[in-house]
């Protein structure tokens, strides 16, 4: 599948660092660096802008390393770009650790998959079918 992109950074374009990657890293566009406190949250620019087809988004989501190494996290997991947005593609991290954590030009911030989505249509009904697990929640499933 091809995807149009512009690519405002310094940076190369995301890619797939392995055959069997679902996502791409992206990279942070920074003209100075950025201190997340403890607790802190800042938007990161990447200088990429794109255009998604019709029935498809981008998923922004945390990468694994940084998340267990340092701390650092997407905060609205996954973030979710809509194939009408055209504006430049932007990521809330998070500091989740004890420590600060610099992010710098180029780093290596999260991950962007491309999936395929549906759109719902709601049909009105008065009562849901049952199910064995019926309305339990969190747990209820015997796991």
């Amino acid at each position: 599948m091809k995807i149009r992109i512009v690519n405002h950074s310094r940076h190369s374009l995301p890619s797939y660092e392995t055959v069997a990657s679902a996502g791409m890293d992206l990279r942070a566009n920074l003209p100075e660096d950025v201190l997340l406190k403890p607790l802190e949250r800042a938007l990161i620019y990447t200088g990429l802008f794109i255009e998604l087809p019709v029935g498809y988004e981008a998923q922004v989501r945390p990468r694994s390393g940084l998340a267990i190494k340092k701390g650092i996290t997407v905060l609205n997991t996954p973030g979710t770009i809509d194939a009408d947005y055209r504006g430049e593609v932007m990521v809330i991290l998070v500091n989740l650790s004890a420590e600060d954590y610099w992010v710098h030009d180029g780093d290596r911030i999260a991950q962007m998959i491309i999936s395929k989505h549906e759109k719902a249509e709601w049909e009105d009904v008065a009562e849901l079918k049952e199910t064995k697990r019926g309305a339990g929640g969190f747990g209820h499933t015997g796991n």
